[in-house]
C-alpha cells in the first residue's frame, strides 16, 4: 500500500429531525461489518452537532468498492433516516477513475492526489 493507491472516502450525513440517536445506534453495525474487510486501512465515525462523518480509507479503488458492496444494505437503511450532504473521494486519478461509474448517482466531489509524503 502506498499513498498513490490509497483511496479515502469522506461521507457527511445529516440525520433527519429526531433521528440522530437512531443513526448513532446503527454505527456499530457498520464498524463490525467492515472489520472483516481485507482492504480497509481505517474506519470510524465522528460526530459534530447534527452531522456525522465516516472517516475511512482503503487499499485502492477495489478495496473501497468492495466495502461499499459489503455495507450496501446498511447504507440503504442509514439513508432512510439521513441525508448524504457531501461525499468526497480522495486518491490518485488512476484509482478514482475506477470508481466513477459505480458512484455516478451520488453527489461526489473527486479530490485528486497531487503530492504526498512517503516514509
Amino acid at each position: 500500500m502506498t499513498p498513490q493507491t490509497t483511496v479515502s472516502l469522506h461521507p457527511y450525513f445529516k440525520p433527519h429531525d429526531g433521528k440522530l440517536a437512531e443513526f448513532i445506534a446503527k454505527m456499530p453495525a457498520f464498524v463490525e461489518r467492515t472489520r472483516s474487510e481485507e482492504g480497509v486501512l481505517f474506519y470510524d465515525f465522528t460526530v459534530c452537532g447534527d452531522i456525522i462523518f465516516c472517516r475511512e480509507a482503503y487499499v485502492g479503488a477495489e478495496g473501497a468498492l468492495l466495502h461499499l458492496d459489503n455495507v450496501g444494505d446498511l447504507l440503504g437503511e442509514a439513508l432512510g433516516i439521513a441525508e448524504l450532504v457531501r461525499l468526497e473521494v480522495h486518491g490518485a486519478a488512476t484509482e478514482l477513475d475506477k470508481m466513477r461509474e459505480a458512484l455516478k448517482d451520488l453527489p461526489v466531489q473527486w479530490f485528486i492526489l497531487e503530492t504526498c509524503l512517503q516514509k
